[in-house]
């Protein structure tokens, strides 16, 4: 069961969706992928994860809540969609004739790429359609705009967890830790950090740093991951393009982590000479 932070119980919208939700045992786990700061991967970690929560039968919903530089249809290839979450912020489209189905089995909502498109935009209204969401996905994962601005903080508003993606540098937690304070200040339920991109690089911040510094838990550490960018380029989730990579392990972990799964990576074959090299090293 569901457990709804009480932040979010006191909006009246969230009251009678709930209530007609509870009846029917339909739950609806809405969460806000943040950062404070751009290019720490977040639309790739909302991508992918909306593919490995399928991938456990979970009916998900990917929204592109970055209205003014959307990058989540392109990371899907559903970057030219007719309807966009635009229409639908400026009264032209029903919700239900924004929501596609990706190929891959979850649902993904986009956001437009032209600039025209953000005139007349009502931001404020992002809240009122994902509360509408509420018992028609087991998981809507919002992709916000980063930093701390009036799009980050609607995104925000219009869900009840929020996971914050870094990377492992100073300046990156230290942004992170705004967020943070934002999301705590409004009794949000925190879930925990993502660390992305970790290169095992010395001037890195190690993980046992990074929660002493935000004193948030971290529920995944995910490697830098050249088919990551790979599968971008060919406008696929990673599951699709390199289902065994490391960093598709690792954010299959994530899903297992946020659905109480167990789940057990695929043993990789290492050669003779790896093992050897390995064991010396160690």
């Amino acid at each position: 069961m569901v457990e709804y932070s009480e932040r979010f119980l006191q909006n009246e919208q969230v009251k009678i969706l709930l209530t007609w939700n509870v009846n029917k045992r339909l739950m609806t786990r809405l969460i806000c992928v943040t950062s404070a700061k751009g290019g720490v991967g977040k639309t790739t970690v909302v991508a992918n994860l909306a593919a490995a929560l399928a991938d456990f039968g979970q009916n998900t919903i990917a929204m592109d809540a970055n209205l003014t530089t959307p990058n989540l249809g392109l990371h899907v290839g559903m970057h030219l969609a007719p309807k966009t979450l635009h229409h639908v912020l400026n009264g032209k489209f029903a919700l239900r004739s924004a929501i596609y189905s990706h190929p891959y089995g979850f649902k993904i909502i986009p956001a437009s790429i032209r600039l025209n498109e953000l005139k007349n935009i009502d931001v404020g209204r992002l809240p009122e359609i994902t509360f509408s969401l509420l018992g028609k996905a087991d998981y809507v994962l919002l992709d916000s705009a980063a930093g701390i601005g009036r799009e980050a903080i609607s995104a925000l508003s219009a869900s009840d967890e929020v996971i914050v993606v870094t990377n492992p540098t100073f300046p990156a937690v230290t942004d992170a830790l705004k967020i943070l304070k934002i999301a705590q200040s409004t009794n949000m339920k925190v879930t925990g950090v993502i660390l992305n991109r970790i290169k095992n690089k010395e001037y890195e911040l190690t993980g046992e740093q990074i929660e002493e510094i935000l004193n948030v838990p971290i529920i995944a550490k995910i490697p830098e991951d050249p088919k990551i960018e790979e599968a971008i380029q060919q406008k696929k989730v990673i599951y699709e393009y390199s289902p065994n990579s490391p960093a598709a392990i690792e954010i299959k972990k994530l899903a297992a982590y946020l659905t109480g799964r167990n789940y057990q990576p695929p043993q990789m074959n290492v050669s003779f000479w790896d093992r050897v090299f390995g064991w010396l090293k160690g």
